[in-house]
Formats: structure tokens, C-alpha cells, sequence
């Protein structure tokens, strides 16, 4: 049976890519609206099976939401999940009693976000978890695979770091996160890595001069290299990165088994991670 179908209603982009990001990664089917009144017309239309609801949003905000749903007999039935930063005493109860059938803490924790929302799912409903080690693990699970690539991030924000680390380690991939160009040098001239995929534009240098240093030296210029981000839009830097060797050149957002299979793509077979139960390399 197919997992279910999430309507996220966000207005932040961030806090919307990465709910979207871990919900697809483990197979569901992410729905986004990015006002209430956008929300509202999603949920009646699509019907879906759970709604992450943001509290404070544009036209109508996260209560003015709820109060319209529960009041209709086609969407009454639909869990509706609050997304709130509001952390004062009796907030909780202010949430279920408007409606609310459960909340999260802004800022949201990746590792617990799918317990968070699955927890109102039916099991017939509920995807499949991903094959390897969880957060959760014990202390004796099995240890990734010896042998599978190391992979360095270099990205300026922290939620795309951690959103591509909590795609990778699942699947075995040992991962480095670095936070600026100057760090992502100091790391791989003191580890050995076998992939970087690094943001194109970041303060002080920009993801370019992190190419050119590793394929200018003989040294590191083996190394794959994926430039990802949501502005490679640049022609002259797309034509600068391919003169200097770059390896892929991905565009943000993207589905994250499409990013897993462009990642298994540049790397030995040996070395694969195999998400989903298949080789994402073909």
C-alpha cells in the first residue's frame, strides 16, 4: 500500500524544504501550501491523509485553519499537527483546544520529525523506514559498511547540511559537514574523502574556489565533485565550474532519491549506498 499523503502548510521556504525533504526521503508524499487560505483549498481538494499545520501564517493563520477544517464533514477526520515556536505555559492546551490533534517545537528536529508525525498515521499508512542504522539504534546494530565513501557537505546553512546528512548516514555513507569554503580546505587536507558536494555561493568565497583548489591539486583532483545548490543559475559560473572539472552540477530543491542516485552515480560501485533497496546508480 502506498504511504501517505502529508499537506505541509509553511510559509518559511526553509522550514517548507526541509519537512518536504525528510517526508519524501522516507517515502511519502509531501502536499505544500504556503498560506492558510492556500492550505484550506489543498485540504479540501487533494483530501489528504495528515496535515502539518505552521501556527502563525499569512490570510489565515494556523487557528483559523483548524477551526474551518474540524468544522467540515469531509476534512473533520484528518489529523491536523501544529508547527510552533510558541513555547509559554499553556500553549500546549491552547493548541488541542482549538483543534490541533498534536504539535511540534519549532525549531524542528530531524532526527524525531517522522516519529513526530507518524505517531497519527494508521500503520497500513506509515512508510517504510530506510534500510540501516537509525538515530535510535542501539549501541550493538550493525555498523555501516566497511568501505563505503566518506562525503564532505560544504553549505553555509545549517539546514541543508543536516538534511543531506540525514539522507546519507542511513545508507551507510560516512558524512563531514562543513559550514564555509575555508572550512571545507582545512577538511580535506586533513581527511581523505570520496566525494564533496559543496553550495555554489557562500559568504567571504564562493563554492568556485573550492573547486578550483582541489582539481588544481594532483593530489585531490580525483575527487568528485557536485556542486547543489538553488542558485546555479549563473552562466558564466556554470561554464567556469565544467572548465574546471566539476563533476555534476544539481540544482536545489530536489527529490532526495534523485540526490541519493546522482551521489551513487559519482562514485564506485563499492563504495554505493542502496537506498530504497535498490542500486541508485542505474
Amino acid at each position: 500500500m502506498m504511504a501517505a499523503r502529508i499537506l505541509i502548510v509553511e510559509d518559511h521556504p526553509a522550514n517548507m524544504e526541509m519537512m518536504t525533504f525528510l517526508l519524501e526521503s522516507f517515502g511519502y508524499q509531501a502536499l505544500s501550501a504556503y498560506d492558510g487560505e492556500e492550505g484550506l483549498q489543498a485540504a479540501y481538494r487533494d483530501r489528504p491523509d495528515l496535515i502539518v499545520c505552521d501556527v502563525h501564517l499569512p490570510k489565515l493563520d494556523g487557528y483559523g485553519v483548524v477551526r474551518q477544517l474540524k468544522m467540515s464533514p469531509d476534512v473533520r477526520h484528518i489529523p491536523v499537527i501544529a508547527v510552533t515556536a510558541l513555547a509559554m505555559v499553556g500553549d500546549r492546551e491552547k493548541l488541542l483546544q482549538a483543534g490541533f490533534d498534536d504539535y511540534i517545537s519549532k525549531p524542528i528536529e530531524p532526527e524525531r520529525f517522522i516519529g513526530q508525525v507518524e505517531g497519527h498515521l494508521p500503520a497500513a499508512l506509515r512508510a517504510a523506514p530506510p534500510p540501516g542504522p537509525s538515530a535510535n539504534a542501539c549501541a550493538d546494530a550493525p555498523k555501516p559498511v566497511a568501505g563505503r565513501a566518506r562525503i564532505l557537505v560544504v553549505d553555509d546553512s545549517a539546514i541543508n547540511r543536516e538534511l543531506i546528512r540525514d539522507l546519507l548516514e542511513p545508507f551507510g555513507y560516512v558524512v563531514k559537514l562543513a559550514q564555509s569554503v575555508e572550512e571545507g580546505r582545512q577538511a580535506i587536507h586533513r581527511a581523505a574523502f570520496d566525494l564533496i558536494v559543496c553550495d555554489m555561493h557562500m559568504p567571504l568565497e564562493n563554492g568556485i574556489a573550492l573547486l578550483r583548489e582541489v582539481k588544481g591539486d594532483p593530489e585531490l583532483a580525483a575527487i568528485p565533485f557536485v556542486f547543489l545548490s538553488a542558485s546555479y543559475e549563473d552562466e558564466v559560473n556554470q561554464q567556469l565550474a565544467t572548465s574546471l572539472g566539476v563533476t555534476r552540477s544539481l540544482r536545489r530543491p530536489i527529490e532526495p532519491q534523485a540526490l541519493l542516485a546522482e551521489i551513487a552515480a559519482c562514485l564506485p560501485i563499492d563504495k554505493r549506498g542502496k537506498p530504497y533497496g535498490k542500486d541508485p546508480g542505474r
